[in-house]
């Protein structure tokens, strides 16, 4: 049987079936159909887990929506805290004369009776003497404006 396996009858025997069977089964074997790696579990399985974060997605989206809302009303009620703090502290500084009549003093330049009261000019001030406002110095709506009141003879 050894002496057959390479005789030419052998040959020409495998090369006239490699010849009917066609192209393809030269020299390759023939293997069976692949079993397709998507079962019915693993598509049930993937359509659950679909379903499940379809169904989460919102709710979720809503609870970082509320989280960062609670946060940030977190941090207004600090500061009005804060807020009210320097509020009361302030009311408390209002309620001594002492601090009512500095800050009248200070502020409205009250003078009590008998006292002079002075203002010192140190030429630091930003008020500025008004200069005379040529078309050039205008914004151009008001050139605009006057052109139109002009020609309509309004002026």
């Amino acid at each position: 049987m050894a002496a057959e396996r390479f005789s030419t009858a052998t040959r020409l025997k495998a090369i006239g079936t490699a010849l009917v069977q066609g192209p393809d089964a030269r020299g390759r074997r023939t293997r069976p159909p692949r079993r397709s790696r998507l079962t019915g579990r693993a598509a049930l399985l993937a359509l659950v887990v679909c379903s499940l974060v379809v169904a989460l997605a919102y709710p979720m989206r809503q609870w970082v929506t509320q989280r960062s809302d609670i946060d940030e009303q977190r941090h207004r009620s600090e500061r009005a805290r804060e807020q009210v703090k320097l509020l009361r502290e302030e009311k408390a500084r209002l309620e001594d004369p002492a601090y009512v009549e500095q800050q009248a003093r200070e502020h409205l330049h009250y003078v009590r009776p008998g006292e002079t009261g002075f203002t010192v000019v140190d030429g630091s001030g930003r008020a500025r003497p008004r200069r005379d406002q040529g078309a050039g110095d205008r914004p151009w709506y008001s050139n605009l404006w006057d052109g139109v009141d002009t020609s309509d003879g309004h002026r």
